[in-house]
């Protein structure tokens, strides 16, 4: 069975407590992902938001994963780290602390490198259509990233129906990882 991943954004969850507790809470329990992600690339309330995220997801079942924030993750005693493919370099530290490492990859090149660096997965995108993010690599590329690697692979990128998941599942990745999949319809 595919494995889910939740990626949060401020433009769906908001920022202030009130309402990103309840519609953080809403989505763990209608979709119930096996691993969900703080993510904010603008840092505006994130260190306050983000002992909340971790509570709430843990208490789903979920493992509970920061974006970027290696210190504050470190910190919190969060269970994971996900990282941009530009702060590859924080990966050591990051499973120095025991966490579990996830790394946002978009070339073959990026995956393999991640994996020899010692992550535990990647994401791999973007694999369809998704708004602002270029080109879609595609089911094809997605089957060969699989191939090569023996570490977790996270289909990632205009991922928003049980059809894009089911592909996703038949090109071999672990997982899929999404925003837009698991917003409320």
């Amino acid at each position: 069975m595919i494995k889910s991943y939740l990626i949060t954004d401020p433009n769906y969850y908001g920022r202030d407590l009130n309402s990103f507790s309840k519609k953080l809470n809403e989505v763990l329990s209608l979709k119930k992902p096996d691993m969900a992600c703080f993510r904010d690339k603008e840092f505006l309330n994130y260190s306050n938001l983000a002992p909340v995220f971790i509570k709430l997801v843990k208490d789903s079942g979920a493992k509970a994963i920061l974006h970027s924030d290696l210190k504050l993750a470190k910190e919190l005693k969060t269970d994971g780290i996900h990282l941009p493919f530009n702060l590859i370099d924080l990966l050591k530290e990051a499973k120095k602390s025991g966490l579990f490492t996830i790394v946002s990859t978009h070339s073959k090149d990026e995956a393999l490198m991640a994996e020899s660096l010692g992550a535990n997965a990647v994401t791999f995108s973007p694999i369809f259509h998704s708004p602002n993010k270029g080109e879609p690599v595609g089911l094809e590329k997605l089957k060969e990233i699989t191939a090569i690697l023996s570490i977790d692979v996270y289909a990632l990128g205009g991922i928003i129906t049980k059809k894009q998941i089911s592909l996703c599942e038949e090109a071999y990745a672990k997982g899929f990882a999404s925003i837009r999949y698991f917003l409320p319809k």
